[in-house]
């Protein structure tokens, strides 16, 4: 309650007053709250103009805010009421206000690494992160340290523009990253207005369209009519890189899908290597049958745990790719492993009468049509399990003459 004396409060003296609230008569609305525990608090006290009722706004705590600066600031808040305006709702608009300069001020790398952050979880492994990391560190350096809200076009196309034609693929990927990334905080109240980053009707206006500047430079690939002269040569190394190679080629697999390969994988009993969806490009688990040919090779491997294919660093771990291609370039230069997949496509489109959705499954390319893979519910594997091993028939047979290829006979109906 209110002390019945009214009379200005002394500096000296509020450390004695008794609990209750203790009005200053030279400031009007000021009080000194003393509570029963002993602590002391200054209070504002007016009545709202709109609702009649009697308001406070706390102005600190005594001694730490003294009798001076509570007058002062009750001048303040007099001054903003006979202007018209309450001061508890000036400051809750003025905190308001603070935290959103302070959440525009957030730079674009504060944003990406809360991105990445946030979304990691969904992304197939640590490697897309640490992909995300170094693409926006290498080629958007320069927007990193800038306030999310101060990103604009101009900005944009002096990170893309340097690299746009000489390389597209890159480039194509940066714009994307810093257009989900914009997206996201102006999701999060950073920044306003139209995403800089984005394609159609804005930056689709000022850059070359990516697929027609792109140049694309097939992997080098061997001809699948000398895949058998090849294929002797390969057998006869008795390497890890040797097997791992046969193995990415008989399989039409990744590079990184072969070398990666662990025991745990494999069902030899089953003839079938399931690679597990994180070792997938497109993120899905995809069943690879075995032909006889891989069984026999992975039988007689000595031991039957951890990689098939154990790398020989310091760091438990698989064989690098490097060792494949090192392989590579000495029994073929100018082949990458990754262009085995197109010897094998072309092979099946043009010697065997495999439906194409055989060869792609085999490929484990993903079906872009959606209506498509919605209704898909097989993946294929006896059918897959016929043309693999016809594949690996084809690569252990050497044609009389490679300009005089025998096709293997052309299915007729459907393939199994």
């Amino acid at each position: 309650m209110a002390s019945k004396e009214r009379r200005p409060l002394v500096a000296n003296h509020l450390h004695t007053l008794p609990s209750g609230m203790h009005s200053d008569l030279k400031r009007p609305g000021l009080y000194l709250n003393v509570r029963s525990s002993g602590s002391r608090s200054w209070i504002f006290r007016y009545r709202d103009r709109v609702t009649g009722k009697l308001r406070d706004k706390g102005l600190g705590a005594f001694p730490a805010v003294t009798l001076a600066a509570a007058r002062a600031e009750t001048d303040k808040l007099r001054a903003t009421l006979r202007a018209g305006t309450d001061p508890i709702q000036a400051k809750r608009e003025a905190d308001k206000a603070e935290k959103l300069a302070a959440a525009k001020a957030r730079t674009f790398k504060d944003c990406r690494d809360i991105f990445i952050e946030a979304h990691k979880a969904g992304w197939r492994n640590a490697k897309h992160c640490q992909q995300w990391t170094n693409t926006l560190d290498t080629h958007a350096a320069k927007l990193l340290p800038l306030p999310v809200q101060a990103i604009d076009t101009g900005l944009v196309l002096g990170v893309l523009e340097p690299i746009w034609n000489t390389k597209t693929e890159t480039a194509t990927r940066v714009r994307q990253r810093i257009e989900a990334v914009l997206d996201w905080a102006t999701a999060r109240g950073y920044r306003t207005g139209e995403n800089p980053a984005r394609w159609r009707g804005h930056l689709a206006n000022l850059l070359p369209d990516a697929t027609k500047v792109k140049k694309v430079i097939p992997r080098a690939a061997l001809p699948y009519p000398v895949m058998g002269a090849f294929w002797k040569e390969l057998a006869a190394v008795d390497t890890l890189a040797s097997k791992a190679l046969r193995l990415q080629i008989l399989s039409a697999t990744r590079p990184s899908e072969a070398t990666g390969a662990h025991w745990g994988e494999v069902d030899l009993r089953a003839k079938v290597w399931t690679i597990p969806g994180e070792r997938m490009k497109a993120g899905k688990e995809h069943r690879v049958p075995l032909s006889g040919e891989l069984v026999a090779m992975l039988e007689a491997m000595p031991h039957r745990n951890g990689w098939l294919f154990p790398g020989s660093g310091r760091k438990p771990g698989p064989l690098t790719i490097a060792a494949t291609l090192k392989l590579l370039k000495e029994l073929r230069p100018g082949l990458t492993a990754h262009g085995f997949r197109s010897t094998f496509r072309d092979w099946a489109a043009d010697q065997t009468g495999y439906p194409r959705d055989v060869a792609e499954m085999a490929l484990a390319h993903t079906i872009k049509d959606k209506s498509e893979a919605a209704y898909r519910r097989s993946d294929m594997l006896e059918r897959r399990a016929r043309l693999m091993q016809d594949w690996a028939t084809y690569c252990g047979t050497i044609p009389v003459a490679a300009d005089n290829v025998t096709p293997i006979r052309k299915r007729t109906g459907k393939a199994g």
